[in-house]
């Protein structure tokens, strides 16, 4: 494992006064940027934070956090993750520097995200955590983690105090960018947690992002091939399924429940390219998504029937 002088990273003057005082919001919000400087084509090139990144998240004990930190224009610069609890460097670009085999850094090389991957979160673990940019200054962006039992989440959906109530929320694993092979098969699962009680509907969408055209994706649609299966519980998961991916299925995908926000990712269908941050398609498919596809194949070919012989 490799070594790090705590000195090689600057840490903002004041940075716990500035973050802590914001109130919690389980939804998201804009970030907390440090000022860029202004005029110049140097200052339009410096590195800079999106500021639509989620500031707050909450994870559930024992469950996987993801904190995340998208840099625009980081160039040969590097992107830190700093516990503010104790000042701990987590992790320096890809590299872990922490004897906690729990963290880790993960980065795609076709995106501007930095995301801390905390696995098995514990309670221990809530606070400020700084993503940090080796500018000079640096520039830092923060997240605070809230860690949360299922008990403390039931009685924060139902609490009568608006600041402490949680919302629910919808994402869509493994984005914001998914890549996946020609002919392969498209597999998304959008996942529905903090609601009292399953979404009344999940609808899907596919936007073609050069016409700008969006359409709500339906199994009986002309293009054939598509699956959606809906699992409601504690938490409610959508699985999209897109088989024989062509071109013309890239875009962005769209989960949106009838009680949460939207949530969506972008799919680009390579033809023989194999970028790092690859959906390996059907190639890859886990054993459960095999079964759910199996059985939306015997669904769909049972539903045929039952229209060939209604209409005879």
């Amino acid at each position: 494992m490799k070594k790090l002088s705590q000195k090689s990273l600057i840490l903002p003057k004041n940075s716990h006064d500035v973050l802590l005082s914001g109130a919690c919001d389980v939804a998201g919000g804009a970030g907390s940027v440090n000022a860029l400087p202004a005029g110049g084509s140097t200052a339009r090139l410096a590195p800079s934070f999106d500021a639509a990144t989620p500031r707050n998240v909450t994870a559930l004990v024992g469950k996987s956090a993801y904190l995340s930190c998208r840099v625009r224009n980081l160039g040969n610069r590097t992107v830190s993750w700093i516990r503010h609890r104790d000042l701990h460097i987590l992790t320096v670009g890809g590299y872990t520097y922490t004897s906690d085999q729990r963290f880790q850094a993960t980065h795609s090389p076709q995106t501007d995200d930095w995301t801390l991957h905390i696995k098995w979160a514990q309670q221990r673990d809530a606070g400020v955590y700084e993503c940090q940019v080796s500018t000079q200054p640096v520039r830092s962006f923060f997240v605070t983690l809230h860690v949360v039992d299922c008990d403390e989440i039931y009685q924060r959906m139902f609490s009568d105090d608006d600041s402490q109530r949680i919302m629910p929320s919808a994402r869509i694993l493994g984005g914001p960018d998914l890549h996946v092979d020609i002919g392969s098969t498209i597999n998304l699962t959008c996942l529905i947690q903090f609601s009292p009680e399953p979404p009344a509907y999940i609808f899907w969408y596919h936007e073609d992002e050069v016409s700008g055209r969006k359409q709500v994706i339906s199994y009986d649609s002309s293009r054939g091939g598509v699956s959606v299966v809906t699992e409601k519980g504690a938490a409610t998961t959508s699985y999209l399924l897109v088989q024989d991916a062509a071109p013309a299925d890239s875009g962005r995908y769209s989960c949106s429940p009838s009680n949460a926000e939207v949530a969506s990712v972008r799919v680009h269908v390579l033809n023989g390219e194999r970028p790092a941050a690859m959906q390996t398609g059907s190639a890859g498919l886990s054993n459960s998504s095999r079964c759910i596809l199996a059985l939306l194949v015997a669904c769909a070919l049972h539903a045929r029937l039952l229209r060939a012989q209604l209409a005879s």
